[in-house]
């Protein structure tokens, strides 16, 4: 065979090999086959961005802060059986959720998996949701400041997180649960400040950041 041919023919092959190729590539899109050419493109192609470890640092933390504010409402709705503890507390359940969804599409490990009410893997929140716990049963009025406080440290750490991430998807679930910690905020302040006849004084909040939530609208946050 001569030379020229021969190319032609190793021509041919590679050409065939790379729309077989395409063609499984395509079957794979539609759901009907296994990748078997490609698999590293394919691969990279659906797999989620690389994240700072800041950006690591914050989902788990923020994954665990939220369920410890659903944790202390619940236990201080069973406490008290003031319905505001209650309802707050399944909005906390939705923010926990929403950062679940962060860890499930970085394919992180879940500090919440298989912790009950009150048990935290970071051993910082674990101290804090004893400490508020402790002084939200002390009486009514403390529940409401303690929700108050967490709130403002909720809405001091998201801000935080923002400055650390570009992430569009991060970025979203961060600022809704901070417009969602804003509506809470607002609430608890309310109940505290009707029930003692003073008024609420921001502990981590600056003033002016804690007087532009407090004269915001309650809701659009999605529901929280």
């Amino acid at each position: 065979m001569r030379t020229g041919t021969l190319l032609f023919v190793v021509s041919l092959s590679i050409a065939a090999v790379l729309l077989i190729g395409l063609v499984w590539v395509g079957g794979v899109e539609a759901g009907t086959r296994t990748p078997f050419f490609f698999p590293m493109i394919l691969s990279h192609t659906s797999s989620a961005p690389t994240l700072t470890p800041e950006e690591v640092e914050g989902i788990l933390y923020m994954r665990e802060e939220e369920k410890l504010a659903r944790d202390v409402y619940l236990t201080l709705y069973d406490t008290w059986n003031t319905p505001i503890f209650q309802n707050i507390s399944r909005s906390e359940q939705q923010h926990m959720d929403m950062v679940k969804s962060l860890i499930d599409r970085y394919h992180l490990s879940d500090p919440a998996e298989g912790n009950d009410i009150g048990e935290f893997t970071n051993q910082t929140l674990q101290q804090l949701y004893d400490q508020l716990v402790a002084k939200g049963k002390t009486s009514l009025a403390d529940a409401f400041y303690v929700g108050a406080t967490i709130e403002e440290v909720d809405i001091v750490d998201l801000l935080e997180r923002l400055e650390q991430t570009d992430k569009a998807d991060i970025v979203q679930v961060y600022n809704s649960l901070k417009c969602g910690s804003g509506n809470h905020l607002r609430a608890y302040v309310s109940q505290w400040e009707h029930l003692t006849g003073q008024t609420y004084e921001p502990q981590y909040l600056s003033e002016e950041l804690y007087q532009e939530i407090m004269s915001g609208q309650q809701g659009g946050c999605g529901g929280h």
